[in-house]
């Protein structure tokens, strides 16, 4: 069930602050999140920045609200990084692939991967959007914008193709405060001595391949694809934009000079940036060779809700680092969760929503998404002695509408036992090794297995007959 509309507030990375959300129109939502470059198969990391825009749609949802959403497919040749330079990711699928360079083999490649990234999506219960735009369908949107652009006076034409001038648009670079009079040619920063600043990207980068234009054969720059779908399919002003950090200094910066310079009006309500996801301390990247792919891990015998739960405990904004001792924590606790949600259904769901958690959960989720607290009030609710059994299990669905974590009665009744959830032996011996450095006044011993027994996933409370293990 949706509940009464509360104050919903987001962490807007334009502002720097906390705003409270206030919609385009009442009652109604656009969204629109970067989505892949789809010449290979989505990494966990790459797949983490679409939690996201889900639990935005979810929290949305759950206060009463529709959401329109798009994600879009880079489905044909750009230049592989934020900048315009480097070599072409769709390019390099190609040359792995051992496929001629066409655009037909590009699409070809471009279909598995999207269906790859979407069968990911599902397993992660990530809703999907109202709309995925493959880029390669709305190239004469991302045309007519550079024409539009070049109208308003903000482009200028070099040998290589068609550029946009930052210097048309004064406030270039507000996301993440980028310094422009201190950029210089590099990394991130096509050379090329014919801009008339290090900044000025690619509208239109002729070629032999590509789309017949005004300037000739060639491909669309990569900011561009972005700006003309959300036109398209959105509008010229949008509520919320989501992508990962990465993407705000270049890309999302090039988006906002795009589409303001064309409207003159604010593109974007609320912009919403997920840290990135950081692998045993090491940046994800297939090239390190520590790219895991969802599969691999279901291979290890992990749920991808697993890898969701995991997902949860840290706030969107903090940066997680994934080692599998942490996705064991996880699917222990997932587990936990699960059955003894399973043992209380097998005793009946005459049951309702206690109010109280409900208003402690919806100002959490409602207060920038804040999914760890939201998790532990879970959590708090679930060992409630107060509480009917019926009664949390109902409570424990209401809050799954948020945070998705397939707690639905089907769910429990195919996947998780019906009986009160079995301590591990380990668990047990170690809680008995702890009472004894307990009795032995060894304080420094007896923190030390605590610690232990929460690494698996488990909590010790000590009471007056002896210690209770959950």
């Amino acid at each position: 069930m949706t509940i009464k509309q509360k104050p919903i507030y987001f962490f807007d990375t334009a502002e720097g602050e906390k705003r409270k959300f206030t919609p385009l129109k009442e009652g109604e939502t656009t969204m629109y999140s970067c989505g892949p470059t789809v010449y290979d198969h989505a990494h966990i990391g790459n797949l983490s920045a679409y939690l996201l825009p889900d639990l935005i749609k979810r929290t949305l949802a759950y206060n009463g609200y529709r959401v329109n959403h798009t994600i879009n497919f880079t489905d044909f040749g750009h230049l592989s990084d934020d900048g315009d330079a480097g070599e072409d990711k769709m390019m390099k699928a190609l040359k792995r692939e051992n496929l001629p360079i066409t655009l037909n083999n590009m699409k070809q490649v471009a279909k598995k991967y999207i269906a790859s990234f979407k069968a990911d999506l599902e397993a992660m219960g990530i809703t999907p959007p109202n709309q995925y735009t493959p880029a390669s369908e709305f190239v004469s949107e991302q045309i007519n914008l550079i024409k539009d652009l070049a109208t308003a006076g903000a482009t200028y034409e070099t040998s290589d193709g068609v550029y946009f001038d930052i210097s048309h648009y004064p406030k270039y670079g507000q996301l993440g405060k980028v310094k422009i009079d201190k950029l210089k040619v590099g990394a991130r920063v096509e050379e090329n001595p014919e801009k008339k600043h290090p900044a000025d990207f690619a509208l239109w980068k002729r070629g032999d391949l590509g789309w017949d234009s005004d300037w000739g054969k060639g491909f669309p720059g990569w900011h561009t694809e972005c700006t003309a779908m959300i036109f398209a399919t959105l509008g010229r002003q949008i509520d919320i934009h989501t992508g990962g950090q990465d993407l705000m200094y270049t890309h999302h910066n090039g988006e906002i000079a795009q589409a303001e310079a064309v409207t003159k009006k604010r593109y974007v309500g609320y912009w919403l940036h997920n840290a990135l996801m950081t692998v045993s301390g090491e940046k994800f990247a297939k090239s390190a060779g520590n790219g895991i792919r969802l599969k691999e891990l279901e291979d290890k015998g992990y749920s991808p809700y697993d890898y969701r739960y995991l997902l949860l405990t840290a706030h969107h904004q903090t940066p997680i680092n994934f080692t599998y001792p942490s996705l064991d924590a996880a699917k222990i606790a997932r587990k936990k969760l699960c059955n003894q949600l399973a043992h209380w259904l097998a005793t009946g769901t005459d049951g309702t929503v206690n109010s109280n958690y409900q208003k402690t959960f919806h100002q959490l989720i409602n207060d920038n998404l804040d999914t760890p607290k939201a998790l532990a009030t879970l959590w708090q609710m679930m060992k409630d002695d107060n509480l009917k059994p019926a009664d949390k299990l109902l409570t424990a669905w209401d809050f799954d509408q948020v945070l998705g974590l397939d707690l639905s009665e089907e769910a429990l009744t195919k996947n998780f036992t019906e009986s009160p959830i079995q301590i591990p032996k380990k668990v047990k011996d170690l809680v008995g090794e702890r009472e004894t450095a307990r009795e032995k006044k060894d304080w420094a011993e007896a923190d030390r297995l605590r610690a232990e027994v929460e690494k698996l996933g488990y909590q010790i409370e000590d009471g007056d007959k002896g210690p209770i293990i959950t």
